[in-house]
């Protein structure tokens, strides 16, 4: 039996974040560290044991704060069993082989009660660059290759933490534009993050010249700002869960409701007509 293709070449991955410019600093991620701060003051509870899976250690080991157990995002999680009652996995679920493994290992390194906290990638996050380059490479050589990752929709990134076993799971999300002088530019602060192309199934060979060229003067066409820049659209993906506890709300059983919500609202009830 044959395995399934993986989506990412790990050794590829760690390269691109050890050669990095500023491994782990660009504003996206400063911008991801902020709105996790303010998830977890919205929690009304303290955290003594908290832990971080994260691609980018050098940088989270610092953000947010003294006293983090800091993993590696690998296949294997390094944090022990029922160790945590906080784990914050960010912005490196995206590249993971096997996204729902990641997150069970993460609600088992949880205390009963424990919090968990995703930040990553979204699917609308350069969707500008990967239909300019789908289109140029296939004017150039009449098919397509993988450049950009696939990312998950909220829908089903949110999905995820039911099926891996959390308790009362949320995804919400914030979008981010910005611009860039040309696709150079943009491409440069991927590498930056260490977000270049680490895709299993990716060509081994340099792209032709024309491809980033042709994929600019499309890129331009499309999406081109007045000024002159090209747009960019950053998705960052937030999930919560929590990891089963007796001592968290239940959902009521249905039809032992003991008033109606046409009351509570002060409503009249219609029958809807078969």
């Amino acid at each position: 039996m044959s395995k399934a293709p993986l989506l990412t070449d790990r050794a590829a991955l760690i390269r691109n974040r050890t050669r990095a410019l500023a491994p782990g600093a660009p504003f996206l991620h400063d911008i991801a560290a902020e709105e996790l701060q303010d998830r977890l003051a919205m929690v009304k509870k303290s955290f003594n044991t908290p832990g971080v899976v994260t691609g980018h250690a050098d940088f989270w080991g610092d953000a947010l704060g003294d006293g983090w157990v800091v993993s590696p995002d690998d296949e294997r999680v390094s944090l022990a069993q029922g160790a945590h009652d906080l784990v914050v996995h960010t912005m490196a679920l995206h590249w993971a082989n096997d996204p729902v493994g990641q997150l069970i290992q993460c609600l088992r390194a949880l205390k009963p009660d424990g919090l968990f906290l995703a930040v990553m990638f979204g699917g609308q996050t350069l969707h500008e660059l990967r239909a300019a380059l789908a289109q140029a490479e296939s004017e150039i050589s009449g098919g397509l290759s993988p450049r950009i990752a696939p990312m998950g929709e909220i829908r089903d990134l949110g999905g995820l933490l039911q099926r891996a076993g959390f308790a009362l799971p949320v995804a919400d999300r914030l979008v981010l534009k910005a611009s860039y002088a040309d696709l150079s530019a943009l491409m440069r602060e991927l590498r930056a993050m260490g977000e270049g192309n680490a895709l299993d199934q990716r060509m081994r060979r340099f792209a032709p010249r024309r491809l980033f060229s042709r994929a600019e003067e499309i890129y331009r066409t499309a999406y081109g700002q007045d000024d002159g820049r090209l747009p960019a659209t950053f998705e960052l993906v937030f999930l919560q869960g929590w990891a089963p506890d007796e001592s968290q709300p239940k959902p009521l059983r249905p039809g032992s409701a003991q008033a109606r919500l046409a009351d509570a609202l002060g409503a009249d009830e219609f029958k809807i007509e078969d």
